[in-house]
């Protein structure tokens, strides 16, 4: 098993590209299920506090490839997931 506070401390990368995302800034789980649904990698652009904008990659769990000790990787296709924090209603 592994807590959320180890899961958010792993490094997620992209094995399409080799490309490091960032790290879990939060998990989507299915109350229904009990099972993840997705988990969303906290992303800020370089002008983050200029421009007040905060983005998030939201990888659903289908293309988590694998779960390392120290790494996610996740099979993650362009912008396709990606969201705007700001302009996303929250339920």
């Amino acid at each position: 098993m592994v807590r959320i506070s180890e899961f958010q401390m792993k490094d997620v990368v992209n094995i399409s590209d080799g490309r490091r995302l960032g790290n879990v800034a939060d998990i989507e789980i299915n109350l229904d299920n009990g099972k993840i649904e997705t988990i969303i990698i906290g992303f800020s652009g370089k002008l983050l506090g200029f421009f007040g904008k905060e983005e998030e990659i939201i990888i659903p769990w289908n293309q988590i490839v694998k779960v390392g000790e120290d790494v996610i990787l996740v099979r993650h296709q362009g912008h396709q997931y990606m969201q705007q924090q700001l302009n996303s209603p929250k339920s």
